[in-house]
């Protein structure tokens, strides 16, 4: 690896200072309430023109600002991580696509260059999950594509409707158009285009599946670009969505989401599927408090989300790369002696996970509970916001046990160690973000206090909730540890929980079944049948015949004949006289 020349560093340096001066830009923006749209003419033919907008507000500036960082930080992190691999230019190279992408639908407020970023990303998404190339990653990266087709056909449909308006800026109709009926059909279809992209029931199973891809590419992805986009469209469209009724719809499906995925992250053993189950409770959360009507605390929560959640990919990236490829944590334990620097930053970021005071992600959870008790709600959705903090904290100090503490439990010859310095820096920095990056940013963007007043038990109901989570994850670690098989009595119930309420089968074999097979039916009875015997098979043929018969004219020359027929004529005509 010559490090002069590695384009790792050269993306590394450019994409670190575009973020900068992103972020820089959109505190300026924020403070000064600016907002600037951008048009660029591409073509103008007899006074119809093509133009490309692009919308500049602190919202886009600073959430592209944090999408160029933890890219950056990524790319960084690649050249070590990745250095095995023959072909790092082109993983690269697919990186900063995705990146592009991603920049494209933050700064559209147009929904044909939306279109643009958001089949981007899911196309090359479909690149990096299949990045390995075996049996697993081919399904995992049919199954993420597959699925978020289904978005990209309802935003096809959304974009058709819009032609009611006359144009294809969302951004000028939301507020005047709210109450009429194609406002709410174009609302329902970016609706359900976000449901695929963030994962939400009933299109979460793709998410875990995703963790085929290289870790460098699920740090990317959790973080900050692919399952972010669906959240951040809906806080664009936030006025159609908390005005009609799909706000309740929402909120009932993103509570379910977020309870489903901690209560699956508690029976899971592989570390990468228990960060992606994690990222999948954090969507549910911010879709919910959306659904709420909240933009702007969905908003922070993602910013937040996106800087511990990086981190915690990077450091169990770090792990398997040590353990020699090995995902299972049950192999892990006592890596705190073994790989300090790493579990430190592993630490931290759970911690941020976990809400732990003045860590990022506590800024905006505690704030996101708070305005919850505050707010007109019913109890079922109060009760999968505060059981699902709970969750969180029980699989986080799980993990943490079964990886940090005790004995370890892979081979004694082993190869761990903190010498890759290329990944510790790249962690470090993110750390330091994950630490300091909440309370900047709630500073920026709630400059005035929320006053919230609450009773002293609804005031410290998180704090109680997470506690008891954390001491239930440290029972469950203890008692899946040793050697009681009492859970073969629930094995049943635990195969529910444990496998995303079978959404993973119902995704795969569900679709294999009816859908697929009554689909290869009509193929073979339509398409290769009666359409074919009336229609291309048929014209073939018939065409076939006429260009036979033209041949055949055109083989004969028909002069000679004529002539032949003549002289025969003539010479019967002679012989009938004579």
């Amino acid at each position: 690896m010559m490090w002069p020349f590695s384009i790792c560093l050269l993306s590394f340096i450019i994409l670190f200072m575009m973020s900068m001066f992103f972020i820089g830009t959109g505190f300026y923006f924020i403070m000064n309430d600016l907002t600037y749209f951008i048009e660029w003419e591409i073509l103008n033919l007899n006074s119809s023109s093509i133009v490309m907008t692009f919308l500049l507000d602190w919202m886009s500036l600073i959430f592209m600002g944090f999408v160029l960082f933890i890219s950056s930080l990524v790319i960084f992190y690649s050249d070590e991580y990745m250095s095995g691999d023959l072909n790092i230019n082109r993983f690269i190279i697919l990186v900063l696509m995705f990146v592009l992408s991603m920049v494209f639908l933050i700064i559209s407020p147009n929904l044909i260059s939306i279109l643009l970023g958001w089949d981007g990303l899911g196309l090359v998404s479909y690149c990096l999950v299949i990045y390995y190339q075996n049996v697993k990653s081919y399904n995992a990266g049919m199954l993420t594509a597959l699925s978020n087709r289904i978005g990209d056909v309802a935003l096809l449909m959304a974009i058709a409707w819009m032609l009611n308006f006359g144009s294809w800026n969302y951004i000028y109709y939301l507020e005047i158009m709210n109450n009429s009926v194609e406002m709410k059909i174009i609302g329902g279809l970016v609706l359900l285009a976000a449901m695929t992209k963030s994962a939400q029931i009933p299109f979460s199973s793709w998410l875990p599946a995703a963790m085929a891809a290289p870790t460098p590419v699920s740090a990317l992805v959790h973080s900050s670009t692919l399952v972010t986009a669906g959240v951040y469209l809906l806080i664009r469209f936030n006025a159609i969505i908390f005005e009609n009724s799909l706000g309740h719809f929402l909120l009932l499906i993103s509570g379910l989401t977020m309870f489903m995925a901690g209560v699956g992250a508690n029976f899971e053993f592989d570390l990468k599927k228990i960060i992606a189950l994690s990222t999948l409770s954090q969507l549910g959360l911010m879709m919910s408090i959306l659904a709420m009507g909240f933009p702007s605390l969905a908003f922070f929560h993602l910013l937040t989300h996106a800087l511990f959640k990086a981190l915690l990919f990077m450091c169990a990236g770090a792990i398997i790369h040590n353990m020699k490829n090995s995902q299972d944590i049950r192999f892990m334990g006592n890596l705190v002696k073994q790989m300090p620097l790493t579990s430190i930053c592993f630490n931290v970021s759970n911690l941020a996970l976990c809400g732990m005071p003045f860590l990022a992600g506590f800024y905006s959870k505690d704030l996101i509970l708070e305005i919850v008790s505050l707010s007109y709600l019913n109890i079922f959705s109060f009760f999968l916001y505060f059981f699902s903090t709970g969750l969180t904290v029980c699989y986080s100090l799980r993990l943490v046990y079964y990886s940090m503490t005790g004995e370890f439990n892979s081979s004694s010859l082993h190869p761990l160690n903190d010498e890759g310095w290329i990944m510790l820096r790249g962690m470090m920095t993110l750390m330091v973000m994950a630490v300091l990056g909440g309370s900047m940013l709630s500073w920026i963007l709630f400059p005035t206090p929320s006053m919230i007043c609450l009773p002293f038990e609804l005031k410290t109901l998180a704090l109680v909730v997470s506690l008891i989570g954390g001491w239930l994850g440290y029972e469950l670690s203890k008692f899946s540890l040793s050697y009681n098989l009492q859970s073969l009595h629930y094995y049943l119930s635990i195969n529910f929980l444990g496998s995303m309420w079978f959404m993973p089968f119902i995704s795969t074999y569900g679709v294999n079944f009816i859908p697929l097979k009554m689909g290869g039916q009509v193929f073979k009875i339509f398409d290769h049948g009666w359409s074919e015997e009336f229609g291309g098979q048929n014209i073939y043929k018939n065409i076939v015949e006429n260009s036979m018969m033209v041949q055949w004219w055109q083989n004969n020359n028909l002069k000679i004949y004529l002539i032949s027929f003549i002289l025969w004529i003539i010479i019967l005509m002679m012989l009938v006289i004579f």
